[in-house]
């Protein structure tokens, strides 16, 4: 049977009250066992789950960058230090870089062979530069990642492997934090500023935020690129990303929301957890030619997804979209239910 999202209380419990793995069904247990390593955290009564993996595929980690070697040398000294999974690759997109530092810097990493350094002597478009780095991975999985991410966890990769690589699954995002140890992305939802934002966002790491979704996996409807692993067949199924219509912002949230429609789902994986000091090499758009072209692909988001932004299936229309942190809505949107179920939770649209 299909689970259709329906924003009302059907069913409520003590608050006090937990349900325990020794309640839960022995033969479902075992099931599960079979099929993934698991653990419980009491404190936070979330249970984790990483998928154990048929295969050990190669997967093709893509980091684009201009200059900012500092940068790139945390981010690139985390993933081989710290990192359990070992079968990956790393490919540095040097999109113009011009300092000389940080060339030398470049060619030395490639020459250790540690990377696999290419040029993309164009114009700065997020979307292009990866699109054209998909081209030369080897990986049968691709992890799109910022220059300015830095490891923290061992098992990050693995966690989220184990998720990409199950048939059902289409992008698979991370926990990511701020320095100071407040939560920058926990999932992206859409309608916040008319778009679409970062749930959770400013929460305390330590919070397990609206029922838990701060720090236990689950669906939602997109995630951010800044670190986002996805097979390389259904990236390139579905056109990768958009080069035209989101050179700079939401080609993640176009990209998951196009495999979304092919009939997969995206995941948020809580245990895969990074620091993300972000936007620190690119800037802000707030100003200028940069908040021209961020309303554009706002406006962009809205022509073509506009029954999600304003109906999303993984967010309860109860719930405020002027702000990141789940508070209930002053004004729900629940007025059109009826006509919003069959419009956006039938066959031929997307699904969690």
């Amino acid at each position: 049977a299909t689970i259709k999202h329906i924003p009302f209380v059907l069913l409520s419990q003590n608050e006090h009250s937990r349900i325990r793995l020794t309640q839960m069904n022995s033969e479902v247990l075992r099931t599960l066992t079979q099929k993934a390593d698991w653990r419980f955290t009491e404190f936070d009564n979330i249970f984790a789950i990483n998928w154990k993996k048929p295969s050990s595929p190669l997967v093709s980690i893509i980091i684009p960058t201009k200059n900012a070697k500092s940068l790139v040398q945390t981010c690139i000294n985390s993933i081989i230090n710290k990192t359990a999974y070992s079968k990956y690759e790393i490919l540095l997109v040097d999109n113009n870089s011009d300092d000389a530092e940080c060339i030398a810097y470049f060619d030395n990493l490639a020459q250790s062979g540690k990377v696999t350094l290419l040029k993309y002597p164009h114009a700065f478009n997020y979307s292009a530069i990866n699109n054209f780095a998909v081209q030369h991975a080897k990986g049968e999985y691709i992890l799109l990642l910022n220059n300015d991410i830095e490891v923290i966890t061992a098992e990050w990769l693995d966690f989220m492997l184990g998720h990409a690589m199950r048939k059902n699954i289409g992008c698979v995002g991370a926990r990511l934090l701020y320095p100071n140890n407040t939560v920058q992305h926990a999932g992206v939802v859409m309608g916040y500023g008319g778009g679409a934002g970062h749930a959770h966002k400013f929460f305390p790491e330590h919070s397990s935020g609206y029922l838990k979704r701060a720090k236990a996996t689950s669906s939602f409807s997109a995630v951010t690129a800044a670190c986002l692993l996805v097979s390389k067949s259904t990236f390139l199924s579905v056109g990768g990303l958009d080069e035209e219509n989101f050179a700079v912002a939401f080609n993640d949230v176009d990209l998951c929301l196009k495999i979304a429609k092919s009939g997969k789902r995206n995941v948020f994986c809580a245990e895969a957890l990074l620091y993300h000091h972000e936007s620190v090499s690119r800037g802000t758009d707030e100003h200028g030619e940069a908040a021209k072209r961020f309303a554009k692909e706002v406006q962009a988001l809205q022509l073509k997804w506009q029954s999600i932004i304003d109906y999303d299936p993984a967010y309860n229309p109860n719930l405020t979209l002027s702000a990141e942190n789940f508070a209930i809505a002053r004004k729900p949107r629940t007025h059109n239910l009826n006509k919003m179920i069959q419009e956006h939770l039938n066959t031929d649209t997307i699904k969690l």
